[in-house]
């Protein structure tokens, strides 16, 4: 069986996966971000939810859109983040 994982991991792995591909160091990604490496750790490890604000300043240190940091999503069934 499956182990769930929350919407924060899953966004988490995104940033991660993200940041690789473009061979950053999460130092480099927090001085492009503006955020504390231990920050960009935390979200990576989906210990922090980010803000709006915060996917946007990300989207734009890892020079992309919005959507690519969500896209997970659209292949996940939304319910299954939620409380039941």
């Amino acid at each position: 069986m499956a182990v769930a994982r929350s919407a924060s991991q899953v966004f988490g792995e995104r940033i991660r996966e993200l940041r690789q591909k473009r061979g950053l160091t999460q130092v480099a990604l927090s001085e492009r971000s503006g955020f504390p490496q231990g920050r960009i750790s935390e979200i990576e490890r989906g210990e922090r939810a980010p803000t709006l604000n915060t996917m946007i300043r990300l989207a734009l240190a890892l020079d992309c859109r919005v959507t690519e940091l969500v896209s997970p999503f659209s292949q996940t069934e939304l319910a299954s983040f939620l409380p039941k």
